[in-house]
């Protein structure tokens, strides 16, 4: 496919219907810490204080870490319910830690986050444009309100939000139309953003979800990689946000897909089965994971872009109709590059 064609094609992909899934790959692009960071993190932090029992359980998760990863070691020994609780408060400080200093910098206007400026190219929807992330992060609300949108995560307040889908989404409605006997309501262009995995504000207040902007010395609702993952995920919000994220799957007409590997289970049920079916999809991602790279290598409805070296320059390897070319000097794989090259006049 020679680039003027694949830049037309990839343009007509950002049409109506667009649903997009955020994976930690767009993160990791804006400087937060990935899974091998993570997992050397929690190796140097999580054993410190812990009571025997959760000790011993870390000894044997440790060292398959190095051999299987983060997630394959949780997946093969679950950790005890008070190692677990260690394991999400270091992920979070960690996480949290990076995450102000981004911050930081776009509150000073001094960086624009690569998913503001895409927001900037998307149809605006009256149901609101559709995110799925399974980041812990707010990366991708700092993004909408910076883009000038409105977030609905389901939450409603500032101080100790309560968990309310429906008040939440009337709280973007701007005017009433009157048509006979018909009332049109009117709502503020919006970023919905579901996160089946939990937020870095998110808390328990006796019992209930809440939000929470601030850092509290009390346990974040976030679900970690491994066994309990499944568990946790059918409780609350995190089941409502699991629900919501996969209707909006089933929903799609097309998908973008940045920085996301295809190894989450609560949403692969429904998300590769949708791609397998044949809705197209654009995934942008610094490396292929082996589940996205076959489904470039299967499916015919998706163009994959991954970087490349070729010729000892930069470039992209570009997955379109099941066959890969190697592009030299376009790097279309990471956001930035690809609105500046495709999206932006």
């Amino acid at each position: 496919m020679e680039v003027h064609d694949l830049k037309l094609e990839l343009q007509r992909h950002f049409s109506d219907g667009l649903v997009t899934i955020v994976g930690s790959g767009l993160s990791c692009a804006e400087g937060l810490p990935g899974m091998t960071e993570l997992a050397s993190h929690l190796c140097a932090v999580v054993d410190d204080g812990l009571a025997p029992a959760d000790a011993d359980c870390w000894a044997m998760i440790a060292p398959l870490i190095s051999t299987k990863g983060l997630e394959g070691a949780l997946l093969e020994i679950a950790p005890t319910p008070a190692l677990e609780s260690k394991i999400v408060q270091k992920t979070a400080e960690l996480i949290a830690a990076r995450e102000r200093g981004i911050v930081h910098q776009v509150f000073a206007r001094t960086r624009t986050l690569r998913f503001t400026r895409l927001l900037g190219q998307l149809l605006k929807p009256d149901a609101g444009v559709q995110v799925v992330t399974t980041n812990y992060d707010r990366l991708v609300e700092i993004a909408a309100e910076e883009a000038g949108l409105g977030v609905d995560t389901m939450f409603v307040g500032h101080f100790a939000g309560e968990m309310n889908e429906h008040e939440s989404r009337m709280s973007f409605c701007r005017d009433v139309k009157v048509q006979r006997t018909r009332a049109q309501l009117r709502y503020r262009s919006r970023v919905n953003v579901f996160k089946p995995h939990g937020s870095l504000d998110w808390y328990h207040r006796e019992g209930k979800p809440v939000r929470y902007s601030g850092d509290l010395d009390l346990p974040r609702l976030i679900i970690t990689p491994g066994l309990n993952k499944f568990r946790n995920g059918y409780e609350s919000p995190f089941d409502r946000h699991r629900e919501k994220a996969n209707a909006a799957i089933d929903r799609a007409s097309r998908f973008l897909i940045i920085g996301y590997g295809f190894n989450d289970d609560h949403l692969e049920t429904h998300l590769t089965p949708r791609i397998r079916s044949g809705v197209p999809t654009l995934l942008l991602t610094y490396g292929l994971s082996p589940n996205a790279l076959k489904l470039a290598e299967e499916c015919s409805n998706v163009i994959a872009i991954q970087r490349a070296v070729v010729g000892g320059r930069e470039g992209s390897s570009v997955w379109a109709g099941g066959a890969e070319t190697q592009i030299p000097d376009l790097v279309l794989w990471d956001l930035d590059r690809f609105i500046s090259e495709v999206l932006e006049p």
